[in-house]
């Protein structure tokens, strides 16, 4: 799932080429991505697009020979001229009078033909690592492009005949040149994926087009001129250890037109895609200089004295974190009444947080919904949590960039992120943007594959986990306190990765450890005769709670646990189910039946967990510890592929003793009726669960305010 969709789309056509083109948001200046050389599309600025929209107006169109554009296959169709032109139309057709233009890589010609050539419609331009006729070429690109060669090591798959012989394998080669940073395997996935969309033979026909004679940016002898023709502010970005453009030729850019440079340490050949937050900032102090913004609102308290401030950010991806994190900031308010919390929280979450009377704040609309990703990335009682969380890279760099725009015009003496991997990951990757105390909860430590991942996620995992571990070892202050929902022997007992740590070790050394946080005391509902009577269950029914938590991936079971009920009443005849759809879910579309209600969001549902004979859940952490604490029997169900769910939080129900581990697969209506009728059967004798884990986490929590 994207993190914005197109306020506006559409084509437009030039010399029997169709450009696609996109527009986000309305503001002023535009900015134009220009798009690069034929391998990708416009998606390569997909970390870009979402926060210049919500700031300015962005504009994006696909260039020829890749994405929703045209393919022509005659070479003189890809001159860089073809392009610069081609932008011009998609300016005209959008009726964008004047933009700001950023090229990337081989468009650095384009945004250069463009400011010099059409200088009432640039009001600045920015080059991105730019291919240009500055500066000195690499040494090890000097191969041949024509002659067939003997070796394919290296730069010598940068070949035609290689291309046509075997252009994955190019693919993979080219891809991790543009990215020499250190886990990069996202970054080098995209490309792969998006160079998949166009053909060896289309990226020959851009590689050997003739430059029209006309176009003094194509004759290195005639470069200085045209460069010096550029009279728009100029700001130049380059890494500093770029792979396949020398700096040395952004470094002739930003000299020729009397630019900016700014040099990313440590940067590769695309700094916007894998360093994308000091990108964006440098872009818009950039764009703000060109064209100055109206003066910010800003919620700065008057006078000389004011209360102290919380940042808090939850989880969106189901609904256990708001519970918990509720109670946190109850205890919180007791410890520190002066306190003041606002949530940076999307739904579901703020569903909760509404029903508490709690202060969500304003820029919270401005987030790109986690949950409907997970959803979208999940097929039936299927969710690859890990791979779903590696394809939201733009929705986090959205996410953080909405957090960053907040707390760098709003004062917050804290910040508490449960599970904010955007807020956690780019903070290490830019602790230059630290302001505040930072407080870090999770109930899990690792990545772990899934077995039928083979090599290929066994690497990822360890890769991801690597440059975690890397994070905490070069910033190990970053994190004010690192609290982990459990306890030490919660915490599973595999490895990082080959040559990593184990993961229990790591995390005893690097964590607080709070107890688990229910959000409830279980002491409470000790007379579940009065809970039952307050919640309209009379003590003559079995009453089976099922429930799948706050997103819309449970739908399945649901069905399936309702395909159940009449097996089920057969067996228990004073069985009533009642099932909670939750808030993504809609109710209507789930069958009732006489005994078997449907309900859509139920706020306190852990009430009604305390109250009930059984339940039926999916295998989230927050639900099942509910269950846990409440003594209740439960059947659980793992998502297939969700590695939490099936490692971590199964390690944890197995420590406990709590609830019955369930097979979505080989589990059928009959096969769920009979395990049901079982448990009813059964003594509960799961270990009890701490109920201070609020207090205890908000103590530690305290002490940074």
């Amino acid at each position: 799932m994207r993190a914005r969709e197109p306020d506006e789309s559409g084509y437009v056509s030039r010399d029997g080429v169709r450009l696609y083109y996109e527009v986000f948001g309305t503001g002023s200046p535009t900015v134009l991505f220009l798009p690069t050389w034929s391998l990708v599309h416009s998606r390569v600025w997909k970390a870009q697009v979402p926060y210049f929209a919500r700031h300015l107006r962005a504009l994006t169109f696909d260039g020829r020979g890749n994405g929703k554009s045209s393919r022509p296959v005659a070479p003189a169709a890809y001159s860089r001229q073809m392009f610069a032109d081609d932008a011009i139309a998609v300016m005209d057709a959008t009726k964008t009078e004047k933009a700001i233009v950023v090229g990337f890589s081989l468009s650095g010609v384009d945004a250069a033909m463009l400011a010099a050539d059409h200088p009432t419609r640039v009001a600045g331009a920015v080059f991105i690592c730019p291919v240009s006729p500055f500066g000195e070429a690499l040494p090890e690109r000097k191969v041949s492009w024509n002659d067939e060669l003997s070796s394919t090591d290296g730069w010598a798959k940068h070949n035609r005949h290689y291309w046509l012989r075997d252009y994955e394998d190019w693919l993979r080669f080219f891809a991790g040149k543009i990215f020499t940073e250190p886990h990069s395997t996202k970054q080098i996935e995209d490309v792969i994926g998006w160079g998949h969309e166009t053909t060896p033979e289309v990226l020959i026909a851009t590689y050997e087009s003739d430059e029209p004679a006309a176009s003094s940016f194509a004759d290195a002898t005639k470069s200085k001129d045209a460069y010096a023709r550029i009279r728009c502010p100029v700001l130049v970005i380059h890494g500093s250890d770029d792979a396949v453009i020398s700096q040395t030729s952004g470094a002739g850019v930003a000299e020729a037109t009397n630019g900016e440079l700014v040099v990313i340490q440590g940067g590769g050949h695309a700094p916007h895609a894998r360093d994308p937050v000091k990108v964006n900032l440098v872009m818009r102090t950039f764009a703000e200089s060109v064209e100055p913004p109206p003066v910010p609102l800003r919620r700065w308290p008057r006078g000389n004295r004011r209360r102290k401030r919380a940042l808090y950010i939850s989880s969106p991806i189901g609904l256990g974190h708001a519970q918990r994190d509720v109670s946190i900031a109850r205890e919180l308010r007791r410890i520190r009444p002066d306190l003041e919390i606002d949530w940076l929280a999307q739904d579901p979450v703020t569903r909760v947080l509404a029903a508490e009377g709690e202060r969500i704040h304003p820029a919270s609309r401005f987030l790109a919904s986690e949950s409907k990703h997970i959803e979208s990335e999940s097929a039936e009682h299927d969710l690859h949590a890990f791979q779903a969380l590696r394809n939201m890279d733009e929705i986090l760099v959205n996410n953080f960039m909405v957090f960053h725009d907040i707390v760098r015009d709003e004062p917050y003496d804290l910040w508490i992120g449960d599970e904010a991997w955007e807020l956690d990951y780019y903070l290490h990757e830019n602790p230059e943007e630290k302001r505040a105390p930072f407080v870090w909860m999770t109930d899990f430590v690792g990545w772990i594959p899934m077995p039928d991942g083979g090599q290929r996620e066994q690497f990822l995992t360890a890769d991801y986990n690597a440059e975690m571990i890397e994070q905490i070892a070069r910033y190990p202050s970053l994190r004010d306190r690192s609290i982990f929902v459990g306890n030490l022997d919660d915490v599973v007992a595999d490895r990082f990765g080959p040559n990593l740590p184990l993961i229990s070790e790591w995390t005893k050394t690097h964590f607080d450890f709070s107890g688990y946080i229910t959000g409830f005391d279980p002491a409470q509902f000790v007379d579940r005769a009065k809970l039952r009577a307050e919640l309209g269950y009379s003590a003559d029914e079995t009453v089976c709670i099922v429930t799948v938590g706050g997103s819309g991936v449970g739908a399945p079971l649901l069905r399936r646990v309702i395909d159940s009920y009449p097996f089920a009443k057969q067996r228990v005849p004073s069985l009533r189910m009642i099932v909670v759809a939750g808030p993504r879910i809609d109710a209507a579309s789930l069958a009732t039946a006489d005994g078997l209600e449907v309900k859509p969001y139920v706020h306190e549902l852990y009430r009604h967990l305390a109250a009930c004979d059984i339940a039926i859940v999916q295998g989230g952490l927050s639900t099942t510890m509910e269950l846990a604490a409440s003594r209740r029997p439960f059947l659980y169900f793992p998502l297939r592929h969700h590695f939490e769910q099936n490692f971590h939080v199964r390690h944890r129900l197995e420590r406990y003793g709590a609830g019955r581990h369930m097979d979505y697969e080989v589990s059928t209506p009959e096969v769920i009726a009979a395990a049901l009728a079982e448990e009813l059967g059964k003594a509960v004798s799961s270990k009890p669960v701490e109920s201070d884990g609020a207090a205890r986490a908000a103590s530690r929590i305290a002490e940074l305010i």
